[in-house]
């Protein structure tokens, strides 16, 4: 015969069948109660909405979980907070956390991630142009797949570019080489490390930012709605991922301008740079980001194929830290427990999108110029975001329809036409 019970396991409020007694012979009984395999180690995760004092004092962090999970707070060894986001909508702001609640004996259930790299310093190559962003997740993509990463950076690496930056910040003139724009991670180097999308459907973000960290970004990146990795800290963070990417036997080549591709029976299978190199692989991956019109210059000379599209350019407006705080926070009394306040702008002007980007808390506005003789500008913020100011680009959409005046520079005529405002912003402004 064979019996089918129900137990109940109240101190992990679990409510399920989970044994069988099989009676084989009457005078042998034989009971098998079957567990999930380490019950003992699974912790609970809960969503809470805490005051602002709350979740930044971790006694009454503590109180407050222990006071929703129902035990005493001694029972729990650790709390390790999973999501953190703001809500400032109405005038009583709740600090939104996802806590994984860890009891004594217990384990994380948290997913982490475990890169391994190979070694692919005798795999096929791949010609990767520009180290900023996109060139290091790409260089990463294909140490994955089996290939060599080959990266070309008209720029400097980023110890010597930062020398560059700080004589142009004194008024030493510009390196139109490397700069703000250009150099070993990009302009993502030097504006601020943003990590967040819209796009979350499209990518495995989660890797992404787990990768960030394990090259030494703040465990934050992994919390906060909104992460931010600083301006400050990331200068080590790309220095650390281009050693990974030499160990694994990729190659970086500082100081090499493209001037041309090199074509073969119609594929692309190289370069060519402004120091007389030719580098060769199976393919070639351009990164070489917005501020490179020289690019752009190159292709079109070349009759390769472009397609122009519309942008957005606008200005960058600075306001008080102060003031964004407390329009965001209602003056609330408890915004001293929150972080540097941000806001986000959209509106439309005569069927026109208008709104604001790359809005910095806590930061400054700095010259990222390319050309003498143009004046643009970008901002950033610290991993603080402790300055006394704010500032965000206020922008514009820019369509094709728009740019009649530059209709002979055919598909480069939103690149003429930002040249323009940039000459007359230096003109105008110095």
């Amino acid at each position: 015969m064979c019996y089918k019970f129900k137990v109940c396991l109240s101190k992990y409020k679990l409510k399920k069948t989970f044994c069988f007694i099989c009676i084989k012979e009457r005078k042998n009984l034989s009971i098998s109660l079957l567990l999930p395999n380490n019950i003992e180690s699974m912790p609970k995760q809960i969503q809470i909405a805490l005051s602002p004092k709350e979740a930044a004092i971790p006694d009454l962090l503590r109180q407050a979980v222990a006071r929703q999970v129902g035990c005493p707070a001694n029972d729990m060894a650790h709390i390790h907070i999973l999501r953190r986001s703001v809500d400032a909508r109405k005038r009583q702001i709740k600090v939104l956390l996802t806590v994984e609640v860890l009891m004594h004996g217990e384990r994380t259930s948290a997913e982490k991630y475990h890169f391994r790299f190979e070694n692919v310093s005798s795999k096929p190559e791949v010609i990767i142009v520009g180290a900023g962003p996109a060139g290091l997740f790409a260089a990463f993509k294909l140490i994955e797949l089996g290939l060599k990463p080959i990266i070309i950076e008209r720029g400097k690496e980023v110890s010597d570019r930062k020398i560059d930056i700080a004589s142009l910040c004194r008024g030493n003139g510009l390196n139109p080489e490397s700069n703000y724009c250009f150099g070993e991670g990009g302009a993502g180097t030097f504006s601020d490390g943003k990590l967040y999308t819209r796009s979350r459907k499209r990518g495995d973000i989660e890797r992404i930012l787990q990768l960030f960290h394990f090259h030494g970004a703040s465990e934050n990146v992994l919390i906060e709605s909104h992460p931010h990795i600083g301006t400050d800290v990331l200068p080590t963070v790309i220095k650390n991922m281009r050693n990974t990417i030499v160990q694994c036997g990729g190659e970086f080549h500082f100081e090499q301008r493209l001037t041309n591709l090199i074509i073969r029976q119609g594929r692309v299978c190289g370069i060519l740079t402004a120091q007389g190199e030719k580098h060769e692989g199976k393919t070639v991956i351009l990164a070489t980001g917005h501020s490179a019109g020289d690019v752009y210059e190159i292709f079109y000379e070349n009759k390769y194929q472009l397609e122009a599209k519309p942008f957005a350019m606008g200005v960058r407006i600075e306001h008080p830290q102060k003031l964004i705080n407390e329009i965001s926070y209602h003056r609330s009394p408890e915004s001293k427990y929150l972080p540097a306040a941000a806001y986000n702008l959209v509106t439309q002007v005569d069927q026109r999108g208008v709104y604001s980007f790359c809005m910095c808390p806590g930061g400054y506005i700095v010259p990222a110029s390319t050309s003498e003789g143009q004046q643009v500008v970008n901002g950033m913020s610290s991993s603080k975001r402790h300055t006394a100011f704010a500032n965000s680009g206020i922008v514009i959409e820019t369509q094709l329809e728009d740019l009649s005046e530059y209709k002979s520079d055919g598909v480069l005529a939103g690149l003429r036409y930002q040249q323009h405002i940039e000459r007359l912003a230096s003109e105008h402004g110095g």
